[in-house]
């Protein structure tokens, strides 16, 4: 490796130009035939060429190299079925944007799966000048990447792979044939980085859209990152709010190298690296440290190696764990159920009580006048009572009374005023809002309108619905009333009590016309009971009708009352359910996609308040000086 430019302070740390041969395109397509013995061509770079067969940039992995996709099991393939069942009872609730990032993540777990399983994907991304393009070469023991004082210097993704079977992976990250590379030839940690595909993104901050865009693509993609930050521009707020952050929940599949430490004077190094770790802390990002799981963070200088021989030993051990990919899809699920939580999460206890139900059964009551029907039922069971157990001649004299008085015996119109029709309609109206609104509270917003959408329509026709239930009840009611027992015994009393009138009536006219022998008091006396007996007769029967003209009034209240509440469980309650039941099924299948990564609880990940600086980059700790002023600066 040659010497650092001189001269390049504030660039990135450099191990030399990279002459015309050792940056020469090397293409991975260029394979050993299966069951044929290779040689490294140059002891530089290492590739075998497939003999007999021209190039296609493609890996030709031998039968020993074959990919084969891993198998998600225990509870990361449980989490995924609940996302995947989760987003298809939402698709109806929830528009496509919302589902998007669930349907990405899903999309890009399946493909992750098909894919090799025995190799890591690891991205080394950074800042303009943080020199990851240095570490890269570090890493992989020969000068891959270019280095130099241009700016942005990888326009492209590069890749590096320690062993054969990775070309799915990297098709799946768009990387062409002539951007792959193999390592030194018999370099140190070479088997311990077997399974290792390490690849150099362009600058995240580059003045480049498309280069913005590719380090973006293809973050969404790897199974790790390497966060390559320099003593300047550690404390980006560019950096930490556009990645850092919103990757919180990565954490155990994220590196953090502060890279340069050959630039602090003294015991700056610590300093610096204790006020990155401070800045992760704040950004919610879990450290890896005794022995938890989270983010490794090293301070590394890829231009002397400090700290290089660390970073490879411990990232030889995270790629033999083989896990990497399987944590980077329970973080994104984790991310995902972060983002969707408010879809989901209701506040406090939700669905309909007992007590709402009744509300709304009395309601419609109300409405349908059961009440009134009852009472109603109630006086035509006692007046009919009293016609057939009443005196003759009291019933004469009514009619008589119905003849002197027209319509005082006319029946009510069974039409209902305009007013009370109307009337009835909002008590109806306001009996459907009332019980959506009990029902939807402290739904998340796109569920609740559903609970509200299906009370309004399953309301449509119910106050017709409701007319025609009283109109049912009312004629039943107009016909002949049940009668108890004792009825026939008070009307053969009472017509005893009128023949015994007339009875008494001829035998004293029989006594005038000279035909029975004289004696006033025995027909008067027949007479007279005959007629006061009717009339006691008649009271004593209104008095006896009271209790069961009462219960008769209750039961065709109740009848009715049940009526009107089955026909708004049917057409409201009903469909308010199945819409509860259903939230409660997609509820159940989201805590399950929760899995133990976000706590139901509280949204997201703790983050905390972030020092805002002058516009443009400070540094927080300058070369050469001692570390002053680490707040974060914005970018």
């Amino acid at each position: 490796m040659t010497a650092a430019v001189e001269g390049a302070e504030g660039a990135e740390g450099v191990e030399g130009k990279g002459g015309e041969n050792d940056n020469a395109p090397r293409e991975e397509s260029e394979e050993r035939e299966e069951g044929e013995e290779g040689c490294w061509d140059d002891g530089v770079i290492a590739r075998r060429v497939t003999a007999g067969r021209p190039e296609t940039g493609r890996d030709a992995p031998d039968a020993e190299h074959e990919p084969i996709g891993g198998t998600y099991a225990g509870p990361l393939k449980t989490r995924l079925d609940a996302l995947r069942e989760l987003v298809g009872l939402s698709r109806t609730r929830l528009d496509g944007g919302t589902l998007a990032e669930a349907g990405r993540v899903l999309d890009e777990a399946a493909a992750r799966q098909r894919l090799s399983a025995r190799h890591t994907v690891v991205a080394v991304a950074g800042a303009t000048g943080s020199g990851k393009s240095t570490l890269f070469n570090a890493l992989a023991g020969v000068p891959i990447s270019e280095t130099g004082l241009r700016r942005p210097t990888t326009g492209a993704p590069i890749a590096c792979t320690w062993s054969d079977g990775a070309a799915g992976l990297l098709d799946r990250l768009a990387i062409p044939g002539r951007q792959r590379r193999r390592p030194l030839a018999g370099g140190d940690g070479d088997e311990q980085l077997h399974g290792l595909v390490l690849v150099d993104l362009p600058d995240h901050d580059s003045a480049l859209v498309g280069h913005r865009a590719q380090v973006d693509r293809v973050l969404a993609l790897v199974d790790a990152v390497i966060w390559v930050v320099d003593p300047e521009k550690y404390a980006d707020a560019a950096l930490h709010e556009r990645y850092l952050r919103p990757l919180a929940g990565h954490a155990e599949v994220t590196f953090v190298v502060l890279n340069q430490i050959d630039r602090l004077p003294g015991d700056a190094a610590p300093q610096v690296l204790d006020d990155l770790r401070r800045l992760l802390d704040e950004d919610g990002i879990a450290l890896g440290e005794h022995g938890e799981p989270g983010a490794a963070v090293h301070a590394v200088s890829a231009l002397t190696g400090e700290g290089v021989a660390e970073l490879r030993e411990q990232l030889g051990r995270f790629v033999q764990e083989r896990t990497a990919a399987e944590r980077r899809i329970a973080a994104d699920v984790d991310a995902t159920a972060a983002r969707l939580r408010r879809e989901y999460v209701a506040e406090g206890r939700t669905g309909l009580s007992e007590r709402a139900r009744d509300e709304f059964s009395a309601r419609l009551a109300e409405a349908v006048g059961a009440a009134a029907a009852g009472e109603a039922a109630e006086r035509e069971w006692r007046r009919n009572a009293v016609r057939a157990c009443g005196s003759p001649w009291l019933r004469l004299w009514r009619w008589y009374e119905r003849l002197r008085t027209p319509g005082l015996g006319a029946q009510p119109d069974s039409a209902a005023p305009a007013e009370e029709e109307l009337t009835a309609r909002q008590r109806v109206e306001h009996a459907v809002r009332t019980v959506a609104d009990e029902a939807a509270h402290g739904l998340p917003g796109p569920w609740g309108a559903a609970v509200r959408e299906a009370a309004v329509r399953g309301a449509r026709g119910l106050p017709e619905a409701l007319d025609e239930l009283a109109a049912r009840e009312s004629a039943r009611l107009g016909g002949r009333p049940l009668r108890p027992a004792w009825w026939p015994a008070a009307v053969l009393a009472q017509a005893s009590m009128t023949l015994l009138q007339f009875f008494g009536g001829l035998w004293l006219t029989g006594q005038i016309v000279g035909v029975l022998q004289p004696g006033l008091m025995a027909p008067v006396s027949v007479m007279l009971a005959g007629i006061v007996g009717g009339p006691l007769i008649e009271w004593a029967c209104a008095a006896a009708v009271k209790g069961p003209a009462r219960r008769y009034g209750q039961d065709a209240g109740r009848r009715l009352t049940e009526a009107a509440a089955a026909c708004g469980r049917a057409r409201v309650l009903d469909p308010v359910a199945a819409e509860l039941m259903r939230y409660r099924e997609v509820r159940e299948q989201y805590a399950t996609v929760c899995g133990s990564g976000v706590m139901l609880g509280r949204p997201g990940v703790r983050v905390g308040a972030r020092a805002s600086g002058p516009a443009g980059l400070r540094p927080a700790v300058t070369p050469g000086a001692a570390p002053q002023g680490l707040a974060r600066t914005s970018g």
